[in-house]
């Protein structure tokens, strides 16, 4: 089974052929395949190191649950609460 460590929106995710995840967001239409450049792609102890490319297919966009956040200073009557949401996108690996 082949496996691929990518890197997409600052992070990066280890990824298998089939398989769906979220990232962060990718400014694609739903439905368009996207281009992913790899760290590492093999199988079992045959990785190469940068050699190979991925290609996705969005799947849907989305936001994440709200986090919120809450800044306070005691006894200063300072208290702050905002929330935030990330968005993300969801993809299919279709080949590595």
């Amino acid at each position: 089974m082949s496996y691929a460590i990518i890197r997409t929106g600052g992070k990066q995710f280890a990824v298998e052929e089939g398989q769906t995840l979220r990232v962060p967001t990718i400014d694609k239409k739903e439905g368009e395949t996207v281009t992913i450049e790899t760290l590492l792609a093999g199988e079992g102890k045959d990785a190469n190191i940068g050699a190979a490319s991925i290609n996705a297919t969005v799947v849907s966009h989305g936001r994440g649950e709200k986090v919120i956040v809450f800044k306070k200073k005691r006894r200063k009557q300072y208290k702050r609460k905002q929330g935030h949401r990330q968005g993300y996108t969801e993809i299919k690996i279709d080949t590595i």
